[in-house]
This record gives structure tokens, sequence and C-alpha cells, in this order.
């Protein structure tokens, strides 16, 4: 069973349309299914009481990126106004973006801001993504982008949230076009009892491309999604000694899952690491660093449902979402939290 075969009706007022603190709550208090890995057993809670399933010595793996507000408005040289959806950063000035125009062509200049312009390098037909070099590059483009951007928002999100309700708490580097949302519901309260109780902390970096192109005529494949991920060595140092003292190593978000596993070596020893990943993990993938999983819920044949199905068998996972369904649980970056243990 693929993530094709993990069909279910998601009911549409289960996909949260507004932040939980917009609901009344804090962000730590949404709901938590928690599923056993080996039995498909089910249990509910709340993210706050996430501490009562880890223990001394595992090791919590958390993505640092921060979230860029990654639509800008512009005009050509003619005056035509253009969307521009960024997707995925190539170099310090480069960057591979969704220009929602069929006029636009190599050569183009846009100009978003009296300091901030880009040139078009590349459009293909069979391509959704263009090539943009911007006369900026490093921090004075990012002061740019957060003056004049918008954050990504999809469909069911019918208020222009601010861009703060993108954010973890704990995110410092700027770079995510979408949401690491997984992270979302971590407080520092929450974070600070985990450290108080032994859980280990540890960070790694992968900026999320855009994976919402709003036509159905584009589709990426995960495998043609390549995204840039950093493990530092204090967190290859924490996971690998969680791995050879048997205790836990919990992945939040499956950005975390694959920049673990890319940077592991054939003998599931992790390293270090700065490069590109475009790791397609399913179910038959033999997981080598993560135990566990901390994530949202994820829509009917998703291919982040492939990932999960590495964790536990599709066929538990589909019951368990199902049930999730029954419990009314909400969908989506706004939503509520999965712990697979």
């Amino acid at each position: 069973m693929s993530a094709e075969a993990i069909s279910f009706f998601l009911p549409e007022e289960l996909n949260a349309s507004m932040p939980p603190e917009r609901r009344g709550l804090r962000r730590d208090y949404v709901k938590m299914m928690v599923i056993d890995r080996v039995n498909g057993h089910t249990s509910h809670t709340q993210f706050y009481q996430l501490d009562h399933f880890l223990k001394a010595g595992d090791v919590l793996v958390l993505n640092a990126s921060r979230t860029i507000p990654a639509v800008l408005q512009g005009q050509l040289e003619d005056g035509t106004v253009v969307e521009v959806r960024l997707a995925h950063r190539k170099s310090e000035r480069i960057w591979e973006a969704l220009i929602l125009s069929n006029t636009v062509k190599a050569g183009d200049k846009i100009m978003f801001s009296p300091l901030l312009t880009a040139s078009i390098f590349t459009t293909e037909t069979d391509n959704p993504f263009a090539v943009l070099e911007f006369n900026l590059c490093c921090s004075e483009l990012y002061d740019q982008i957060y003056q004049i951007g918008q954050p990504v928002r999809y469909e069911y999100i019918k208020t222009p949230w601010e861009l703060d309700y993108y954010q973890t708490v704990f995110a410092t580097s700027p770079g995510s076009v979408e949401m690491p949302s997984a992270g979302r519901a971590f407080s520092w309260e929450l974070l600070f009892r985990l450290q108080k109780k032994g859980v280990k902390i540890a960070y790694i970096q992968l900026h999320t491309g855009l994976s919402y192109l709003m036509d159905d005529k584009w589709h990426v494949e995960p495998r043609e999604n390549m995204e840039e991920y950093t493990i530092p060595e204090e967190t290859a140092q924490a996971v690998q000694k969680a791995k050879e003292s048997g205790n836990k190593v919990i992945a939040v978000g499956t950005t975390v899952v694959r920049a673990l596993e890319s940077g592991a070596d054939h003998e599931g020893r992790i390293r270090a690491a700065n490069g590109w990943t475009n790791l397609y993990i399913t179910a038959e993938t033999k997981l080598q660093v993560a135990d566990g999983l901390i994530t949202g819920l994820h829509e009917p044949e998703a291919s982040h449902l492939d990932l999960l199905s590495a964790f536990v068998s599709p066929e538990l996972l589909k019951v368990s979402y199902e049930e999730a369904i029954t419990q009314k649980y909400f969908w989506h970056e706004f939503g509520d939290m999965n712990l697979i243990l």
C-alpha cells in the first residue's frame, strides 16, 4: 500500500483555517494522536504532554529554518503586475520561482521595490519554475523580502494571517518558503521542560521548497524537489551518542527525517553535513537514524504519507487517520499533531 492507496475523505471543516491561538488555544495545547509503531495502537492527548512520552537521553531534533514571506508582487518594465512565488534558493542571489504570468520571458526584469529587482534567466514550458537573479544578496536581499513579501497561504486559509503565525518559536535561519510546520506546536516552556527531564534538544536546518503550485497542470515529484540541508557537528554527535546508548532519536517533521537519513552513511553513522537532498522515503525504506516522528496530519494521498509509512505500516496508518477524523482532529499547518513512536 502506497500513499496513493491511503485515501480517505477529509471533511472540509477539519481543514484548520486559523492558528490555534486565534481559536483560544496556546500553540502547545493542540491535540496529539500517539501511534505505536509496532501495533498501530493509538492514544489521544494534548501536545504539551509530549514530555510524558520521551525519556532522559532521547534526542529531539528540530528544523531551525525560518519561514520567509515568499510571495512577492512586482512589475515588468512595461508596467504589467506579476506575482512571484519563491521556490528554491540556489545561491545568495539566484532563486527558482513560480511566476504567475504567461507573458514573462527570459531577459525580462521585474521591479519589486526601489531597491530590489530581479532578472529572469530562464523560463521553460515543461518546468513550472523560472530562474531569477536578484540585484541584492544575503542579508540585504532578505531585508527586502521581509519588507515586501507575504507568506505562502493555501486555499483553505481565508484570512491573511501575519507571518509570525507561520514561524516556530525556535527558528533562526531564514530560508523556508513553506513553514516547517511540525515544530509549530512547541513553546519555550515545553522545550525547557523536556530539557529538564534530560531530553537533548538538537537542530538541523532544511529550507523547504515550494510545493503548492496553484495549478493542476504542474506536478513536482518528490525526487524532483532538491532542498538544502545542514547537520551541525553538535547535532551529529548527539544523535550518534543516542544511537550508541540505545536511546531514541525523534525527528520533528518530515524535513528532519530527510536531512538525518541523507546525512547517514551506509553503516548508519551520522556525521556533520551540508548539502542537497531529494531523498524520497517510502514504506520500503529502512530508516537508519530516526526512531520516531512528530508531524502534523497530512492530506489524502499526499507524498508525506509515504514517508510516514516508513515508521508505521500503511494499513495501520490509514486506520489511525480515520480515527483522527472521527475524533475531529484538525489538519494542516495550523492543525493538531501526531507522534509516531
